[in-house]
């Protein structure tokens, strides 16, 4: 899953979150998120907003 064409970043997080709360998200081995963080981090990662910003 990644970050569709036209799909703003709160509608990626809106679609991965929704995907975990049906037990539908895999993680990348296959395995379905069990946790709500690691779906939380999943959704920051596709949707470009868990990127470290400079510090200068």
């Amino acid at each position: 899953m990644m970050l569709k064409s036209g799909e703003s970043k709160d509608d990626t997080v809106e679609r991965v979150m929704h995907a975990y709360k049906e037990g539908d998200l895999k993680s990348s081995h296959g395995d379905k998120v069990k946790s709500r963080k690691q779906a939380v981090a999943i959704a920051l990662n596709e949707s470009g907003q868990s990127k470290n910003k400079d510090k200068t």
